[in-house]
C-alpha cells in the first residue's frame, strides 16, 4: 500500500488531468482588462519580442511551467518531460512540493537538471514545513535539485480540508524573512490557487520579501481537489470553500501596487491563453505560470501536444502585442487599458491599518 504523501500525489495527479476541479463560480477576472486596440501599430509580428528576465535568467516567453507534481514513479516522467519542453522554448519549470524529499531523499521526479540544463528551475516547499526546518536543510533541498531560486508556498485553505493537513500556520512570514535573509538563492512567496490579498501583499512587501506568485482564484481550486479526496466530514467544508480565494487580476494588481515593489510579481491561476498573459503582464506581472493546461496537453496528445499549446499561446501573446502596439513585454505592461466594474471593485478594497497587520 503507497504511503498517505505518494497516494496523495498521485491523486492529484488523477485529479488535475482527468476531474472537474475548477473553480464554479469564481473567474480570473482576467477578462475584466480590456487592452486598447491600436489601430496604427507600426510593427510586424517578427519585430516583437517576448524575452524577458525572471530571477536572474532570460526566457525566450514570460511563461513558467508552474509546479505541480513530483515524489512518485509516474511524476518523474512527467516532470523529466515539462522541464524538457520548458528547456527547449526557454521557459521556467516549478518543481512540485519536495515534502517527500524530506522523508526519502532525493527522488529521480526532482532532478531534472540533466533534462533541462540551463532553465529556470524553482524549488517548492510549503511554509509550514519550512518553518519547522534549519535555513541549511532547505538550502540543501534547493541545492540537490540545482534549483534557481525556492518557492515557499502559502496554502492553508488548502490544508484545512486535507485530513492530516496542517492546522497552525503561525510563523510562516517569519520563516519567509529568515529564508529571504540566510538561503543562498532567491526566495518566493507562493500561493496556491487562492490569491494574495492587499493585507498579504503588504506584509511580504514590508517584510523584505521580493518575489511573490499570486497564484488567484479562477483556475484549479485546490480546495475542490483535496474535497474530491476528502473523507465525508471534510466534503462540506471543501463544497463551502471550493471557490474561495482572490482572483488572479486583483492579485497581480496589489502586488504590482504594493510598496515597496516587488522585483519579481508571477501571475499564476487560470491562464489559458496568449491574451491571459497579455492581460497579466499589463496589470503588472513579470510572467506568468501556467500548470493544469500543461498537464493535460501532456497527458492528451504527449509531448507534441505540449509543443503545440505552447506555440499556441506565444502566437496568441505576439498578436495581442502587435493590436497594442507593443514591441517589447515593458511596451506591454506600459499599454493602455480599461478595467470592468468587478475588477475595479476588488482594487479599491484598500486594507484598513488592522487588516494590514
Amino acid at each position: 500500500m503507497a504511503d498517505p504523501i505518494s497516494q496523495r500525489k498521485a491523486d492529484h495527479l488523477d485529479l488535475c488531468s482527468q476531474a472537474d476541479v475548477g473553480f464554479r463560480h469564481k473567474a480570473t477576472l482576467l477578462e475584466q482588462v480590456e487592452l486598447l486596440h491600436n489601430a496604427l501599430p507600426e510593427l510586424a509580428v517578427e519585430q516583437v519580442d517576448l524575452s524577458t528576465m525572471l530571477l536572474g535568467k532570460t526566457l525566450r516567453a514570460p511563461i513558467v511551467i508552474a509546479a505541480m507534481t513530483g515524489g512518485i514513479e509516474r511524476a518523474a516522467r512527467i516532470n523529466h518531460e515539462l522541464a524538457s519542453v520548458a528547456e527547449q522554448r526557454g521557459y521556467g519549470f516549478g518543481l512540485g512540493s519536495q515534502r517527500p524529499m524530506l522523508e526519502r531523499g532525493p527522488h529521480e521526479s526532482y532532478l531534472v537538471r540533466d533534462t533541462a540544463p540551463s532553465c529556470l528551475l524553482l524549488g517548492n516547499l510549503s511554509g509550514v514545513q519550512a518553518s519547522k526546518l534549519p535555513t541549511q536543510t532547505v538550502a540543501e533541498l534547493g541545492s540537490v535539485v540545482g534549483a534557481d531560486a525556492m518557492c515557499i508556498h502559502l496554502n492553508p485553505a488548502m490544508e484545512l480540508v486535507q485530513a492530516s493537513g496542517d492546522r497552525d500556520f503561525q510563523g510562516v512570514l517569519g520563516t519567509l524573512v529568515r529564508l529571504h535573509a540566510e538561503l543562498p538563492m532567491a526566495v518566493v512567496a507562493k500561493e496556491t490557487g487562492c490569491g494574495l490579498g492587499w493585507p498579504t501583499a503588504i506584509r511580504l512587501a514590508q517584510a523584505g520579501i521580493r518575489h511573490v506568485d499570486v497564484s488567484g482564484a479562477g483556475g484549479t481550486s485546490w480546495v475542490a481537489v483535496e474535497g474530491a479526496r476528502a473523507e465525508p466530514a471534510k466534503q462540506r467544508l471543501a463544497a463551502l470553500l471550493r471557490d474561495w480565494g482572490i482572483p488572479t487580476a486583483a492579485s497581480v494588481a496589489y502586488a504590482a501596487r504594493t510598496e515597496p515593489r516587488f522585483a519579481t510579481v508571477i501571475a499564476t491561476g487560470g491562464i489559458r491563453s496568449g491574451l491571459d498573459i497579455a492581460r497579466a503582464l499589463a496589470l503588472g506581472a513579470h510572467a506568468v505560470g501556467i500548470a493544469r493546461p500543461m498537464l493535460q496537453a501532456l497527458f492528451s496528445g504527449g509531448r507534441k501536444a505540449l509543443l503545440q499549446l505552447c506555440a499556441e499561446l506565444e502566437a496568441e501573446l505576439r498578436a495581442v502585442m502587435v493590436l497594442v502596439g507593443a514591441r517589447t513585454i515593458g511596451e506591454l505592461a506600459r499599454a493602455p487599458r480599461v478595467l470592468g466594474a468587478e475588477l475595479d471593485g476588488w482594487l479599491r478594497a484598500q486594507p484598513s491599518a488592522a487588516g494590514a497587520r
